[in-house]
């Protein structure tokens, strides 16, 4: 199946249709620089934003006598001397990984390796003198002067206590990676425990494969074991905790939780407060805390409660500076930024209103000004500050998506900058948003998909007056007179978006190249327009959904180019629920066919704090948690393809093999594809090539033929 002219499948579906970007950038403390690791690990050099010429060269392997090591990873310490360098790693969960740990010294280059067995979270002290990590479920605190370490704590074990690093469910849903938190001093280390002792357990299958083969599986399959609390299920049970360097001793800090409560950020103020939040189970009422880790006293400083749930999320706060608190709050229907005394007596918003902030990235103390991206409209990212009277500046320009990554002193900043039809470019600018110097600008890159067609924008009204956004890649000599096969492509999970104006190029394109005509719709539920339009979901997920994506896809059929009787869902994950969702709906259903990959096909098999925030709790809810694709087999209209990985850690196995038990046991005829050993994403080894090609061939059979 080749594309017309020069491209073909591998181009839309490999590492080589991303452009280029300028990698991980971390700013030095001197405002001018940054720091940049070379692509092979070896090395890692401070670079002038303004002229982009090397200032030094921090570390070089080589020349430090480690010719056959290489770095995946580094972080620079607070005190600018020291540099944590890990490599060898090995993945863990999605984001999580253990590997070797170095500090490197940069007054003597001397390497401190942290040991032979693999840590976890390795963090530095401010003053890097220490440095925190995890070994087997255990806190350990090494000396970077005296090489001494003290083990923190010694209860950790797998599947029962887990030390400083979250379970999975945090990791996962919280994007809580760590909870080791250095106070300003260095004289206190603050940690979570999680209990998982009662959670429980769940499992992976290993096989030998071929992609990243297991040869001890050669003959026998093995497993992996981890705690995945599903929907009503008991989680684990947290405890904050404080170690004082001084004395040696850890204490448990007395935070106000709910035996099935969540603490899913702490962060230590610059007056060296542990500022602590918590949430319910049910995930609709937050307080924040401020802990003295001396002599235990805690204080409530702010609260929120919601009708539906709270987006805890949003922009990544707290944040934390020497007269306030700064706050991503959807408290008044918008996701605001909003700036807060110490002690929770002022709250006051800053951002406009009407539009929702999706990131911060600090606070511009001597120019008195907090900076931003929010949305604008919510197809488009723009980058802004504000200062504390709510006078908006706009540091990028409008109808783009746009994102920046400022120095430390916030006098400079790196932009990267897309839209629907032009690729990523990144440029210098300094504080004020004037242009210095052009990093890359993709220029060749774009050239090489310049024929490709990109998306176009519209708005959608529903059969029940609902406006919902939507885009459209029609084949580049696409002819309004002709009928067109429609694939109706979406994501359509709570807050989500899929909709937006920004340098795409994935299968999609490649199928409009080959004669398709690509939709796709973001329904009610989810982001960018404010809490009213994304909570209506609340309890009834899969539900509304639905109702809009059909609507659309009868939307489509009406217009003069699709051939109504061709019409295809696709979706992935949350998208692979909701395409099973659509196919079931009996007669009502619009699509001839769909593709479902790595679908939930009951919540009753999700994870806790997904589920639960969404849905409620499964007792409370039986309704809302009876409606799945599971239970509407006997309506599934339509060819299906499911595919899945065998080794999914997020969606588990569970869900696609009751589903399968229950297409069997009526009878229903489906085509099949399982990926050994692939995890949630199914990817590695140009898997996805293999796997949009057996998509596009049950496409072609489907509405082609």
């Amino acid at each position: 199946m080749l594309a017309t002219g020069a491209l073909t499948l591998e181009d839309f579906t490999l590492g080589s249709r991303f452009p280029t970007n300028v990698g991980e950038v971390t700013p030095a403390a001197d405002g001018k620089s940054y720091y940049v690791m070379s692509d092979d690990g070896s090395r890692i050099d401070r670079v002038d934003y303004f002229t982009g010429d090397i200032v030094a060269t921090v570390m070089n392997s080589r020349e430090m006598g480690l010719s056959e090591k290489w770095f995946d990873g580094y972080r620079v310490g607070d005190d600018g001397n020291k540099v944590l360098l890990w490599s060898d790693s090995e993945p863990i969960y999605r984001n999580s990984f253990k590997a070797h740990y170095y500090v490197l010294d940069l007054t003597d280059l001397k390497l401190h390796s942290l040991g032979d067995i693999k840590q976890e979270i390795a963090t530095l002290s401010p003053d890097g003198s220490r440095v925190a990590y995890v070994v087997d479920c255990n806190v350990m605190v090494r000396d970077l002067g005296s090489d001494d370490v003290t083990t923190v704590t010694t209860d950790g074990a797998p599947t029962l206590v887990t030390n400083g690093v979250p379970d999975w469910v945090y990791q996962e849903e919280f994007g809580l990676l760590t909870s080791l938190r250095w106070s300003p001093d260095g004289n206190t280390l603050a940690y979570v425990r999680w209990n998982e002792a009662a959670v429980p357990m769940t499992w992976v299958t290993l096989y030998k494969g071929a992609c990243d083969r297991h040869d001890e599986y050669a003959l026998y399959p093995g497993r992996y074991d981890f705690k995945y609390p599903v929907a009503g299920e008991v989680n684990a049970t947290v405890s904050l905790h404080a170690w004082n360097c001084a004395t040696g001793e850890s204490t448990v800090l007395d935070v106000p939780l709910d035996d099935d409560g969540y603490i899913p950020q702490l962060e230590f103020a610059p007056d060296g407060r542990l500022m602590v939040s918590t949430l319910n189970r049910l995930q609709n009422r937050w307080f924040m805390y401020a802990v003295d880790v001396s002599s235990g006293d805690c204080s409530r400083v702010y609260e929120q409660e919601s009708a539906t749930w709270l987006l805890t999320s949003l922009a990544g706060g707290p944040h934390y500076y020497d007269d306030c608190m700064v706050l991503t709050s959807d408290r008044d229907g918008y996701a605001r930024l909003y700036c807060i005394t110490g002690d929770g007596s002022s709250v006051v918003p800053l951002s406009p209103r009407g539009e929702e902030v999706t990131a911060f990235y600090g606070y511009d103390k001597r120019g008195g000004r907090f900076l931003y991206q929010r949305t604008d409209g919510p197809l488009n990212r723009v980058v802004a500050s504000v200062n504390r009277r709510g006078r908006e500046t706009l540091l990028s320009e409008r109808g783009r998506w746009a994102s920046a990554m400022f120095s430390a002193d916030y006098s400079r900043y790196i932009e990267r900058v897309s839209d629907a039809t032009t690729p990523d470019v990144y440029t210098v600018r300094d504080g004020k948003g004037k242009l210095v110097r052009v990093v890359e600008d993709n220029l060749g890159y774009a050239m090489r998909y310049v024929e490709v067609p990109h998306r176009e924008f519209f708005e959608m009204v529903t059969e029940r007056d609902d406006t919902l956004n939507a885009y459209i890649i029609k084949p580049v000599d696409f002819d309004a007179s002709l009928r067109y096969p429609v694939i109706m492509s979406q994501y359509s999970g709570p807050g989500s978006q899929e909709v937006y104006n920004r340098w795409v190029v994935d299968w999609e394109n490649y199928a409009a190249m080959n004669g398709y005509v690509v939709v796709c719709v973001d329904p009610r539920g989810t982001g960018g327009r404010g809490v009213a339009w994304r909570s209506v979901v609340y309890r009834n997920i899969g539900l509304l959904e639905t109702e809009d994506q059909i609507s659309a896809a009868r939307f489509v059929a009406r217009q003069p180019w699709a051939d109504a009787g061709h019409i295809a869902i696709y979706g992935w994950s949350y998208g692979g629920f909701e395409a099973l969702m659509a196919m079931s709906q009996g007669d009502d259903s619009p699509y001839c066919a769909g593709v479902s990959i790595a679908p939930v096909t009951s919540w009753r098999y999700y994870d806790t704090i997904y589920t639960e925030r969404f849905m409620g709790l499964p007792e409370d809810n039986v309704e809302g948690y009876d409606r799945s694709p599971l239970t509407l087999v006997d309506n599934l209209h339509g060819d299906l393809m499911l595919i899945f990985g065998s080794a999914d850690d997020n969606v588990q196995i569970v869900n696609e093999m009751e589903y399968i038990s229950c297409l069997n046991d009526n009878g229903r005829d489906f085509e099949l594809m399982i990926y050994p050993n692939m995890n949630h994403s199914i990817n590695g080894c140009d898997i996805r090539l293999t796997l949009y090609r057996r998509v596009m061939q049950f496409l072609d059979r489907k509405l082609k033929q």
